[in-house]
């Protein structure tokens, strides 16, 4: 965007209208690998960008999530679109939900929030009662103590990069059944660990930045947000439990509230399917 470089990986059928996903932390523009079938399935040009610092985008000081509203309307611009979608899994899912606040409804055609990180909603990591361990203590660490926030993600990078085993069997001890059963797909493990990897290739100053502003005070209000926005979120996600975005839902007059009993923080994969057919039929009924 302009002279600094956003780079984006295209999945699934390159005629067909545009959704902009928001790739998790850790992770990168890899994960559209993910999705590939299923947005092919559904007649989806389906692109993931590698936000600032991550993977091969540009740092960007000073970012907020106003100015990446407007590289989304940017790149869909350079890709020709004139409405489009946006998408966003765990720590992507409050980016998407700034599209929802800053871009104009008549060009953004769809917002989906899938298990959002959705932590500054209301205040300084509001959510912190309702978080895993892990996440509450970055979330200290975040606000009140950086270095060793840096340092958490430091490690968590040596883990993704040169421990690959160890890195897989701390996350799978962290889950549900259900997203055990998601990562116990060899074929889907080996792209979410590439992705993982992908996301620290310049180091980790992307990802705590971008992990930062998702633990402090968001600066756009999701109470005045009247457009439809769809939150999908699995009731037995120990990653990201469900009274958090509930919540959120709750107090967002557009929200659009979609339960999967039983399901964990993976149901971007295991639903894939029947999200991006609600994301293929609204894009249908978007004005030309």
């Amino acid at each position: 965007m302009g002279s600094r470089t956003l780079a984006y990986l295209e999945t699934g059928d390159d005629g067909g209208p545009l959704v902009i996903h928001h790739h998790g932390g850790p992770s990168s523009r890899l994960e559209a690998l993910l999705f590939d079938s299923y947005a092919s399935a559904h007649g989806l040009r389906f692109v993931c960008v590698d936000r600032p610092g991550i993977g091969g985008s540009d740092l960007q000081p000073g970012r907020t999530f106003e100015s990446w509203a407007n590289d989304l309307q940017a790149l869909a611009d350079s890709l020709g679109a004139q409405q489009f979608a946006v998408t966003g899994w765990s720590e992507g899912g409050p980016w998407a939900l700034a599209a929802a606040a800053y871009l104009d409804p008549g060009r953004l055609a769809h917002v989906t929030c899938i298990a959002g990180a959705s932590y500054g909603t209301f205040g300084d990591n509001w959510a912190v009662k309702y978080q895993s361990s892990v996440d509450a203590l970055g979330g200290r660490l975040a606000l009140h103590f950086q270095p060793g926030f840096r340092l958490m993600y430091e490690l968590l990078g040596l883990s993704a990069t040169h421990f690959e085993a160890n890195y897989l069997q701390a996350l799978k001890k962290s889950m549900g059944v259900s997203d055990q059963e998601v990562l116990a797909d060899e074929q889907v493990c080996q792209s979410f660990l590439e992705a993982s990897r992908e996301c620290f290739r310049q180091g980790v100053e992307g990802l705590v930045a971008d992990a930062m502003m998702l633990y402090e005070a968001w600066p756009f209000d999701m109470t005045k947000v009247t457009r439809p926005v769809y939150f999908w979120q699995g009731t037995d996600d120990k990653l990201v439990p469900e009274p958090i975005n509930r919540m959120v839902a709750d107090k967002t007059p557009g929200a659009i509230w979609c339960s999967i009993s039983g399901g964990g923080h993976f149901i971007a994969i295991s639903h894939a399917n029947e999200i991006l057919a609600q994301v293929a039929s609204d894009l249908a009924k978007a004005p030309t």
